[in-house]
């Protein structure tokens, strides 16, 4: 059977036509990076089967998986810049052509490339004083030995960059000898500090503008802030470390382990006969499907061009056989990618309930009822949408239901597997998220033989890592950004100013509305969560809004900001998958952005949507 597309399709190579040398590190990057995923997974089922049977756990294993996550994060951003992947906002470099472009190139990998390089130092002055602190892991294990994977991590980014800069050599030695004078002034500063950081902000800028990677721009200004305010850098350093080792971050890569095995194999169509066969027969039946598959399969994937990419291929025709227009079609299915990211276990949920100091659980069961309502909303845009000529359907079938049901069984059972172990007590969150990549696993490759252990296995999970290493890059830097202005007291003073402003929560929640949709439109729904989110806490805590509340109030905006230009991942997804200009794209969308729009701010003054589920559940 043929795989789906994933968003590997998107991206050729960059070693395809590299030196043996360079493929073989390639090939054993890759490999490294599987061999760390498997034992992400294995090392918190042995930890539940040594607990179960015989009431110990595994000495160290905690700690062993966190700091895999951070090796992973690392060697996964390292394989990011080797395939010249790295996460972007890229919005002016699509509009420069010709000298331009190349000159915009060189400006965005020198600045990306010079701040790889004073992450390396400071990465490096945090290990030596971890090493001159002698802390200590399980079985002895001295803590800077695995904490060296951050300089190297960085290192090789910054190589990399640079190496990516251009075709030429003489034009990356350009691009090099650029970023020397920009290290030169850095470290040699011709004017006082405090009046190089405007400049160098701008310069920041333009070079995130024509195309720099977002761990550059907000790393980059972590990095200029701290040097113009003569604070160590090491402190970025001890803040992306402290966070990359969160005791439930690994639950990020693990359950987008799961969704990139339940993409990768045959589910996508045994899934789509699921839903096909039981809500086919309705007025809208086609719609009704496409907005339940979408929203199953982003839910697990946490990305929504995974779900384009992978479905959109299978789900376009269907759309058009059943009568719609290609433009309606167009729409629904670059609205649907991001329908499933308010459904548990869905990555974005995961990082705001770390950030914002929420329990897991209660953001898996505040974003419940309100992802319910817009796939409901979506499905009844879908419905008016449908061609008068659906009027003449099919009755329902119930033997093809049964078979589909049956054929997809195991794939059902996954959300299952996922909420028995968190919600009974069994796992924790990091247990659970690994037996559900786990059973994911057994059932793609030994259930129905989708996958090949040899030939698919390490390929889909350097993919996976590759995209966690991605995130995991921009989240560690962030944080130090968003430090510098929790110490410059900027949150503080937000809500000083907000609440002396504004006095009603109602016109609160309508301006935080319109701030994230500006917030939406700007910035990647990752680089948001890290910046914007410590932002709008305290705000919402000095208006009295529920934590989760104001969490799925920032999710279902992020829906619609991968809608919103300039920024909106799924215009440009849809744009690659389906052939199109982001133009034509963008208009076809229009009326699914008004769909979000209303279901958001049914969400934000129906707090009984989100609250409703996680006050019941701890009675």
């Amino acid at each position: 059977m043929t795989a789906p597309p994933t968003l590997e399709m998107t991206h050729p190579p960059a070693n395809a036509g590299a030196s043996g040398w360079r493929q073989r590190l390639a090939r054993g990057e890759n490999l490294v990076l599987t061999f760390m995923l498997a034992a992400m997974v294995l090392l918190p089922l042995l930890e539940i089967l040594l607990r179960k049977v015989f009431q110990t756990g595994l000495s160290g294993s905690t700690q062993f998986v966190q700091h895999l996550t951070l090796i992973v994060g690392m060697l996964g951003g390292a394989i990011a810049a080797r395939e010249g992947r790295l996460l972007s906002v890229g919005s002016l470099d699509m509009l420069i052509k010709g000298r331009a472009r190349l000159l915009a190139r060189g400006v965005s990998h020198s600045v990306a490339g010079v701040v790889a390089v004073f992450l390396v130092v400071a990465t490096l002055q945090f290990v030596q004083a971890e090493k001159g602190a002698g802390k200590t892991m399980a079985y002895g294990i001295p803590a800077w030995v695995i904490q060296l994977v951050l300089p190297i991590g960085f290192a090789l980014v910054a190589i990399r960059i640079f190496w990516r800069a251009a075709e030429k050599w003489k034009w990356r030695v350009a691009v090099i000898l650029l970023a020397g004078v920009l290290i030169w002034v850095g470290v040699h500063p011709p004017l006082p500090r405090d009046q190089l950081v405007l400049p160098a902000l701008v310069l920041l800028l333009v070079a995130t503008a024509v195309g720099g990677p977002i761990f550059a721009a907000l790393g980059g200004a972590a990095l200029i802030l701290f040097w113009g305010a003569e604070v160590p850098i090491a402190a970025i350093s001890v803040d992306h470390y402290r966070l990359v080792t969160n005791a439930t971050l690994p639950s990020v890569p693990l359950f987008t382990l799961a969704g990139y095995l339940l993409a990768e194999g045959g589910a996508p169509r045994r899934l789509i006969r699921v839903f096909q066969a039981l809500v086919g027969q309705f007025r809208g039946g086609p719609a009704l499907m496409v907005a339940f598959v979408c929203a199953f399969f982003t839910s697990f994937t946490g990305a929504s061009g995974v779900t384009i990419l992978a479905l959109g291929g299978l789900l376009m025709p269907v759309l058009l056989q059943a009568g719609y227009s290609e433009k309606n079609a167009l729409g629904l299915l670059t609205g649907t990618g991001s329908l499933g990211l308010l459904f548990p276990p869905c990555l974005p949920l995961i990082l705001y309930a770390v950030i914002a100091g929420v329990e897991i659980k209660e953001m898996f069961l505040g974003g419940f009822l309100p992802g319910i309502l817009l796939v409901a909303m979506t499905a009844v845009w879908g419905i008016r949408q449908s061609p008068p000529s659906a009027e003449a359907r099919q009755s329902f079938d119930f033997t093809e239901a049964r078979r589909a049901i049956w054929a997809a069984k195991w794939e059902l059972l996954i959300p299952v597997v996922a909420f028995a172990g968190l919600f009974s007590g069994l796992a924790t969150a990091v247990e659970a998220a690994a037996l559900t990549a786990f059973y994911t696993f057994v059932v793609e490759t030994f259930v129905h033989r989708d996958l090949s252990i040899r030939r698919d296995l390490p390929r889909l999970m350097t993919e996976c890592g590759l995209l966690v290493g991605g995130v995991l890059l921009i989240l560690g830097v962030a944080l130090g950004f968003t430090n510098y202005l929790v110490d410059a007291q900027v949150p503080t003073r937000m809500v000083e100013w907000v609440t002396a402003s504004i006095h009603s929560p109602l016109v609160f929640l309508l301006l935080l509305n319109l701030l994230l949709i500006l917030v939406g439109a700007l910035m990647d729904i990752y680089s948001a969560i890290f910046v914007v989110v410590p932002l709008i806490v305290p705000l919402g805590h000095a208006f009295g809004i529920d934590p989760v509340h104001l969490g799925v109030i920032f999710l279902a905006n992020a829906e619609l900001g991968y809608l919103m230009p300039p920024v909106g991942e799924n215009l440009f997804l849809a744009s690659y998958r389906f052939g199109k200009p982001v133009s034509e794209v963008f208009r076809a969308v229009i009326p699914m952005m008004v769909v979000f729009l209303i279901a958001t701010l049914l969400v934000t003054y129906v707090p009984a949507l989100t609250t409703t589920l996680p006050r019941w559940v701890s009675r």
